[in-house]
């Protein structure tokens, strides 16, 4: 098993909390795992990026050139990471932020109003766990005890935001599994 992951937005949209939390449920899981990180001196506001690969054999390489899975919770995400997403992968795009457009006829294309969502539950933050939620529920290679696990490593200094983020979590999955 050999998977990859994009996940992409704006600074301030938690795009590398949930790369930090993907990558330790995969750890969690005793999977081999790279996390790498991209995101400018101007951090909130401007582009930033993961890239998240895990697999049950030892990793050679940090990069991939293409992907199974992108998180874009923005319109210039979808425009720069379409094109890296292997043929037969998905995306998972924020409609809220992005039109719902699909540019391939190759790959799976999930759009969701993601930071509406958010917005119902009281807080646009919670438009990336969302969109974990989803992306834990399409591929499969995630199980819901180990995210609350890594939400409670990676967000044991703002204990009160751990339960949110599971329920806006658990949102996601679910919003796939209704079928919207």
């Amino acid at each position: 098993m050999n998977k990859n992951f994009i996940i992409s937005g704006s600074g301030g949209q938690g795009i590398l909390s949930i790369g930090s939390i993907l990558a330790n449920i995969f750890m969690l899981e005793d999977l081999f795992v790279t996390y790498c990180t991209c995101y400018g001196a101007e951090m909130r506001g401007g582009a930033v990026n993961c890239e998240i690969n895990v697999s049950d054999k030892e990793i050679n390489s940090l990069k991939n050139e293409k992907t199974d899975f992108l998180i874009a919770l923005n319109q210039a995400s979808l425009n720069k990471f379409t094109s890296k997403v292997k043929e037969g992968g998905t995306i998972i795009a924020n409609s809220s932020l992005a039109k719902i457009e699909k540019i391939r006829n190759d790959v799976k294309y999930i759009f969701a109003p993601l930071s509406e969502e958010a917005a119902k539950l009281g807080n646009i933050k919670m438009t990336n766990s969302i969109a974990l939620g989803i992306l834990g529920k399409i591929s499969g290679n995630i199980n819901i005890e180990k995210i609350k696990e890594g939400y409670k490593k990676i967000l044991q200094n703002k204990t009160e935001l751990i339960e949110k983020n599971i329920e806006a979590f658990m949102l996601g999955f679910n919003y796939v599994q209704e079928g919207k």
